[in-house]
């Protein structure tokens, strides 16, 4: 299964240390299970995007994953994908850019041509074959027509997929330099939120996240002071502080790190798939084998 993991510390820039792919077994073993790239986005001074992204796997390209990418930005995204929808291509990888705007995604929509004629002009925001990068281009038409409200627009989005075309999941997290937003739908996959103090639960802390299964290991040493909030598709460590979202739950975390929840798709999919519906890669990217 791909791994999402978004981090806000706005409005203070902090320093993070992010390894992908890294596995506690093997990291050749673990690279096979999620073969298909790994990125890190985060934002400038300025507030421009930048991406670190890389669409081979992490045994073909020992280097790269292994490497440790040291970070300053308010909010980060890491993603690491097993592809459903197109090739092993720099243009396939996540995150992606859209308007100053960085987007990752877990999940399964089909019937592209369906959302391609749905985009209209925003079609042209598209580079590559993805499900993922043609939902985030919804969304952005939808930005676009309501006056910049991102949540409005996920929200109108994810309700449009969800009542017109086939899907297994759209677990998602969009960031810009000051606000994080994520949405878990519909109960295919989890996707977690932890509010962390400065220091977190026992103070003077810094953070140091890792997955069970080794994909992604987060570190910052500026969060012994300062509180952030996570999202990620598993817990991260032992605090209890974690929650998982409920399904058709939008989070969001504004600039000043107040989160808001609610529930914005209430029905399951009109057009459920099941693992068995799905061809078999796209089988093997949701279930991690």
């Amino acid at each position: 299964m791909c791994r999402l993991f978004g981090l806000s510390a706005a409005p203070r820039r902090v320093r993070a240390t992010f390894w992908l792919l890294e596995a506690p077994d093997s990291l050749a073993q673990q690279s096979r299970r999620e073969p298909d790239g790994t990125g890190l986005g985060i934002f400038t001074e300025d507030g421009a995007p930048e991406v670190d992204k890389q669409p081979l796997a992490a045994y073909q390209d020992e280097q790269f994953a292994q490497a440790a990418r040291q970070r300053e930005s308010t909010t980060f995204l890491a993603h690491i994908r097993y592809a459903s929808t197109g090739g092993v291509d720099p243009r396939n990888t996540h995150p992606f850019e859209q308007q100053g705007r960085l987007f990752a995604h877990n999940g399964v929509i089909d019937d592209l041509p369906a959302l391609e004629a749905e985009l209209g002009d925003h079609r042209r925001l598209v580079a590559g074959d993805t499900d993922s990068e043609r939902f985030f281009a919804l969304i952005t038409k939808h930005i676009d027509a309501n006056g910049g409200d991102v949540g409005a627009a996920i929200t109108t989005a994810a309700r449009w997929v969800a009542d017109t075309l086939p899907v297994y999941a759209i677990n998602l997290i969009l960031t810009t330099s000051t606000e994080l937003w994520a949405l878990r739908y519909p109960d295919t996959h989890d996707l977690f939120v932890l509010q962390r103090p400065a220091g977190g639960p026992h103070g003077r802390r810094h953070l140091e996240h890792a997955s069970a299964a080794g994909r992604i290991r987060a570190r910052s040493g500026d969060l012994s002071s300062h509180p952030a909030v996570v999202v990620a598709s598993e817990r991260m460590d032992e605090d209890p502080g974690w929650q998982a979202l409920r399904p058709g739950e939008l989070l969001h975390v504004d600039s000043h790190l107040a989160c808001t929840r609610q529930i914005v798709v209430e029905r399951p999919p009109r057009h459920p798939l099941s693992l068995a519906q799905l061809n078999s890669h796209a089988a093997a990217s949701q279930s991690g084998t």
